[in-house]
């Protein structure tokens, strides 16, 4: 008590003093000598603690996304009035806890979700017993994404297997209108009759679609390495069977999970998240057709970087960049060349193993030339031996006619000698050498 009186003391005598001081000095010179005191007061007092922050120590892994795109055009444009949008994905990866994101992003309007759920799926529309799982955003049941906007899900609990149909439901309370969505999802989707039934078993169903509206991504807790397909409607899988999961990516994913040197690594394996945009070009969008989304380049942070666990790169594209090269506006080697080292150049930035991938034949499309042919081996030539990309990837020689390399094997042409069908893709699938993504083994090389 004696210590604590004296400094009382003290304290008293100083500040009768100061006070003194302060009345004998301008208003100026007084307003500095008290902003000087609070400076130091501020500086030399301890801060006050922390409030206490609830962090998320899971390890996000992309299982499975795809690239948004849109407004569609006026004939094709879906809309929603008081209805549920029941979503079907196939997640390359499994965990013990998930989470998804959605997408406003070419919205002009406010996008509500009244409720949102996710679950396995059982067949159709219905869900397996006991795996309806409600999803909330930032502890609240339903959100509204501003216009050009995305929002991610509150984790949830759910024992997902790798490779196992999921749906997620989103309630749409509201007109709402799809401008916001991946226009090819080759996946049966389904939209209900008037009601919320986002945590309903059954859906009571009025139509059905093939295509990804608001959903974009759907993350994992397995702390593993994402590999991120970036491409056209050869990645997108167009000309694939509907429902039958036959894109390159597909079979990829099923290799990772399945094949002996798969299981011989150690978990966690990677995934596999599709961001291929049928139409999509590298160097520019196309103003006609906004559902090819835009440029490679210009969407690269949001479908590449902002994947959970990005860790590897595919690319593949360009051929639509040739297929509408014009007199009037035309595209070099030099051009695409220069789009590829800056997607070499923002990969390595941020410590994701790039890998190019050749562009495959396409003698009798309907936009082939010997001029646009020529191109395409050009740029083929530079990606094989210009040892830029940190490695490649030979899909033109896993599906050209040995007869006629500038062609599609007839047993793998979809029949618009541009796109494979099922059996080109699963020749692409399987021509990924897996040693590429040596994560699957617990190491990760870095890029050079």
């Amino acid at each position: 008590m004696t210590t604590l009186s004296t400094l009382l003391d003290v304290a008293a005598r100083l500040a009768s003093d100061f006070t003194t001081t302060l009345r004998r000095l301008s208003p100026a010179r007084r307003r500095l000598l008290l902003g000087s005191a609070m400076l130091a007061a501020a500086i030399a007092l301890p801060g006050a603690p922390a409030v206490a922050q609830h962090w998320d120590n899971a390890r996000w892994q992309g299982a499975w996304g795809t690239a948004p795109a849109g407004p569609p055009p006026d004939a094709g444009l879906q809309t929603f009035t008081n209805q549920t949008v029941r979503l079907i994905v196939r997640p390359s990866m499994g965990g013990n806890r998930v989470r998804i994101r959605l997408s406003n992003e070419m919205g002009t309007a406010p996008l509500t979700v009244g409720a949102a759920a996710i679950g396995l799926r059982a067949s159709g529309s219905d869900l397996a017993p006991g795996t309806t799982r409600a999803l909330t955003f930032g502890g609240r049941a339903g959100v509204t994404l501003a216009p050009g906007t995305p929002a991610l899900s509150d984790p949830v609990d759910l024992n997902l297997a790798p490779l196992a149909d999921v749906a997620v439901s989103l309630y749409l309370p509201g007109l709402m209108p799809a401008t916001t969505l991946h226009g090819t999802a080759l996946q049966t989707g389904y939209v209900s009759t008037a009601g919320d039934y986002s945590n309903a078993t059954a859906l009571q169903v009025e139509r059905t679609i093939t295509q990804w509206p608001f959903l974009t991504a759907l993350d994992v807790d397995a702390g593993g390495a994402a590999i991120v397909a970036l491409g056209d409607s050869i990645t997108d899988g167009t000309r694939s069977t509907v429902d039958a999961n036959s894109r390159w990516t597909d079979v990829l994913a099923r290799r990772l999970q399945t094949t002996r040197e798969a299981r011989a690594a150690s978990p966690p394996r990677p995934s596999v998240v599709n961001r291929g945009i049928s139409g999509n070009r590298l160097l520019g969008a196309n103003s006609a057709n906004l559902l090819a989304g835009r440029s490679a380049l210009e969407r690269f942070d949001r479908d590449v970087l902002a994947t959970s666990g990005a860790r590897h790169l595919v690319v593949l594209i360009g051929i639509n960049d040739i297929g509408n090269s014009s007199a009037s506006n035309p595209v070099t080697a030099e051009d695409l060349i220069a789009g590829y080292r800056q997607l070499i150049a923002r990969a390595r930035a941020a410590r994701i193993a790039i890998i190019g991938a050749t562009l495959l034949p396409f003698e009798g499309a309907a936009y082939y030339s010997v001029e646009k042919e020529a191109l395409r081996q050009a740029v083929n030539a530079w990606i094989r031996s210009g040892d830029e990309f940190d490695a490649v990837i030979d899909f033109d020689r896993a599906t050209r006619d040995p007869a006629r390399p500038s062609r599609l094997l007839p047993a793998y042409d979809s029949g618009d000698h541009l796109h494979p069908g099922d059996l080109g893709y699963q020749a692409m699938g399987n021509a990924v050498p897996l040693e590429l993504f040596r994560t699957a083994a617990g190491v990760t090389a870095p890029p050079r």
